[in-house]
């Protein structure tokens, strides 16, 4: 298994560290695109044409599932989630007051739900099977409750609240021998464990699990056998035909539980995972992710104050555990804040199982395809701050700090991480949660380039090679990736045009990708290249927490003040003090340093991603990243198709942006775009398929401003925006360091704040 393919060709894995397949896994480029597609199909010819242009595709979902289950696609209907199948099921099924359904202690909380309110209103007994030493279902008790009449067992095949996996064909086959029914909620193992419908008569599952779909689908398996015995409580179009004022037929097959109105769009992203799951195999998955969750089940146990809370039956990709003096639900908003995505399951929703055991909560961690020993260590090495590896006090209001930085944007996040490494304490404050998409560094790549109009700027342009040179190797991955890029402007125009070191003129038609007329004239920089703008973020975080960094998201600034030689900063949350402070608040720079307000101009930008036929004439050498001044138009530029993801254009300006939710890229603004890379980018010849609105801070002349106030010297502020900021992270991040404990760097002089 390529896992670093997989990885590659799902967009969510740049972002994070992903350990919630058991909640919802990371769809595949390939699925949000499927369901993109779709959406705009709706919207171009309408949703009920739409769906009579994708009704192959859509009969052919029912086909992939039963694929998976070993069933006929007649046996197969599929849902908004595995609560509704299991839901249809119920409802449908032929109970009366004093029938008995048996059900294991693993079953998840909304079933446990339905089946008490069933015992409720309906009279229904409910017994809770024990438990055997290993924590499945006691088969010998199991057997005993079977010698009386029941109507229904139902277990969970992995229970939400542990890593547990019942024995479900052995299971299964008891329940067949005393002729009772089997309702199997495959929600946690469908998609990562082998299963077929020899494991139970009824079948639930979700989409949005380890089959890595969309939320919102689900899917019902339901016998012949059993279908002739239940009736849909709630009859619909979908699923019978209304042949008489008062009579009706049902549909011969599962159909019969689905209703008319659905998600088309989800239902065909559900077949693509079907699909992906189905090459890949299940029993290839099931390998991979069994062997990554066992090596995360040794370190967990090797780690001092994290104790594993799973069974003795747990095996396959989930793994729970708590950490000694803590909530596992602050054990998850710690590591959610270091880039490790968990969840924690209170006992609410597993009381049989949870309770039984006494456990209150468990954090639940769960690996799939894309996941690799890289994560796995992030996880772990991120415990030991909680779990008695001297970890640095955590700075509490009031107290004082040697430094607090206010944004986590690239430069505010390296300032951090380059301070904390210097053994300074370090404050980090963002207005927003971990991962939001308000400001200006968020996005998947971004470009790099020597080619520069002013040689002022060469130093810097030196100095921020080196610094992702060394940030990549702090992180361990590779941040940049070199592929040349051609920079073109009209042939008319007799301003300068961008030079730099080896930069060289050559003739329009270098990338055989980018399309441009006799009319411009362009040069060709060997050093330009592609930024993975999302690993860079999240590696300058995880680095950040690992060199003790109380990184704080969430928490608005309401106002800062000199305190002496110090400052004193006030937050919605309390009031913090430290020696020095760092503005680096991106589009809220000129909200928080008064000085700067009228000079930073704040503009909307959009960029969109366009799908191709062939994508390798968008992807190196074909393509490296470009910008075209189009006459009438403006600076168009653009990034190739790259590690999985579509070619990227964009325009350099915009409107003015009023600092509001960022709100989605329209029609229109897509639509300009689109009609340039029709013009300038032929081999881009599908739709949009994604879109992304980001805020440039605007400084005069392009400049930035980096360094001390005039009249405050404690307090940095780092401006340095203008739509080519990111490409210096990590060289400002060190600046920055470098003059908050007072060296002096004259080289930055040119973009001093007094300067602009």
């Amino acid at each position: 298994m390529n896992t670093a393919a997989l990885r590659a060709a799902t967009p969510g894995a740049r972002h994070a560290r992903h350990f919630n397949a058991a909640g919802s896994a990371l769809p595949s480029e390939a699925v949000l695109g499927t369901v993109i597609e779709h959406l705009r199909l709706e919207a171009r010819v309408g949703g009920y044409e739409a769906a009579v242009i994708a009704a192959e595709r859509s009969e052919e979902v029912y086909s992939l599932a039963a694929r998976m289950l070993g069933a006929d696609p007649a046996d197969i209907a599929l849902t908004e989630s595995a609560t509704v199948a299991w839901h249809r099921a119920l409802d449908a099924f032929p109970l009366k007051a004093g029938d008995r359904i048996l059900a294991s202690a693993s079953s998840y909380v909304s079933s446990a739900l339905h089946l008490i309110e069933l015992r409720k209103s309906k009279g229904i007994e409910v017994e809770v099977l024990p438990c055997a030493a290993d924590g499945t279902v006691d088969r010998e008790a199991l057997a005993d409750a079977l010698r009386r009449p029941a109507a229904l067992v139902t277990v969970a095949h992995v229970p939400t609240s542990s890593g547990l996996i019942e024995p479900a064909a052995e299971i299964a086959a008891q329940c067949r021998a005393a002729g009772v029914p089997l309702l199997l909620d495959a929600t946690q193992s469908l998609g990562q464990l082998p299963l077929d419908v020899t494991s139970g008569d009824i079948i639930v599952g979700t989409g949005r699990k380890f089959l890595r779909g969309p939320r919102g689908t689900g899917l019902l398996y339901v016998s012949p056998a059993m279908r002739e015995l239940m009736r849909p409580s709630h009859p619909d179009v979908r699923g019978a035909v209304w042949q008489s004022d008062d009579g009706y037929e049902l549909a011969a097959g599962a159909r019969r539980f689905e209703t008319w109105e659905t998600a088309h769009a989800l239902r065909l992203g559900l077949g693509t995972a079907l699909r992906e799951a189905l090459d890949l195999t299940i029993e290839e998955i099931n390998r991979r992710t069994t062997a990554l969750a066992d090596r995360l089940r040794s370190d967990l146990a090797a780690t001092p104050g994290v104790r594993l809370t799973d069974p003795a039956a747990a095996g396959g990709a989930i793994v729970t555990f708590v950490v000694d003096g803590e909530k596992p639900v602050d054990t998850v908003r710690r590591l959610r804040a270091a880039g490790v995505h968990l969840v924690s399951v209170p006992a609410s929703h597993g009381r049989w199982d949870l309770g039984r055991r006494g456990l209150d909560a468990v954090v639940r961690a769960s690996v799939h395809v894309y996941n690799d020993d890289s994560d796995v260590d992030a996880l772990t090495g991120a415990l030991p701050a909680k779990a008695g590896k001297g970890a640095p006090a955590l700075i509490s209001s009031g107290a004082r700090a040697d430094t607090i930085v206010i944004g986590a944007g690239v430069h505010g996040s390296s300032a951090a991480w380059h301070l904390a490494q210097r053994g300074v304490s370090v404050v980090h404050l963002d207005r927003f949660p971990e991962g939001h998409t308000e400001g200006s560094s968020h996005g998947h790549t971004r470009m790099i380039r020597r080619a520069y109009p002013n040689p002022i700027w060469d130093d810097l342009v030196d100095r921020a090679y080196l610094a992702w040179s060394e940030l990549s190797a702090a992180a361990g991955v590779p941040l940049l990736t070199t592929t040349g890029g051609l920079y073109a402007r009209p042939a008319s125009d007799g301003s300068p045009g961008l030079r730099g070191p080896d930069v060289v003129t050559v003739p329009s038609s270098r990338f055989a990708g980018l399309r441009l007329g006799s009319e411009f004239t362009a040069v060709f920089d060997p050093a330009a290249g592609v930024l993975d703008a999302a690993a860079t973020m999240r590696s300058l975080r995880e680095l950040g927490l690992a060199h003790g960094v109380d990184r704080r998201a969430g928490v608005t600034v309401e106002s800062w003040s000199a305190d002496g030689d110090g400052v004193t900063v006030r937050t919605a949350d309390g009031v913090l003090r430290a020696d020095r402070l760092v503005v680096s608040a991106g589009p809220w720079t000129g909200s928080l340093v008064p000085e700067l307000r009228d000079l930073l101009k704040v503009v909307r930008i959009v960029n969109i991603f366009i799908g191709a036929s062939d994508p390798a004439k968008l992807a190196p050498p074909a393509l490296g990243p470009f910008s075209v001044e189009v006459p009438g138009v403006g600076l168009l530029y653009g990034l190739p198709a790259f590690d999985g993801s579509p070619v990227k254009i964009g325009l350099d300006h915009g409107p003015a942006d009023g600092l509001g939710p960022q709100t989605p890229v329209t029609a229109a603004e897509a639509g300009e775009l689109l009609a340039l890379a029709r013009r300038f980018l032929p081999a881009a010849d599908g739709d949009v398929v994604d879109s992304v609105a980001c805020r440039y801070t605007m400084a005069p002349r392009n400049r930035f401003a980096v360094g001390a106030l005039p009249d405050t010297p404690q307090v940095l502020v780092a401006a340095a925006c203008s739509g080519h900021g990111f490409k210096f992270g990590p060289a400002i991040g060190a600046a920055l360091a470098d003059l908050a404990l007072g060296k002096q760097r004259p080289d930055l002089d040119f973009l001093a704040p007094g300067a602009l």
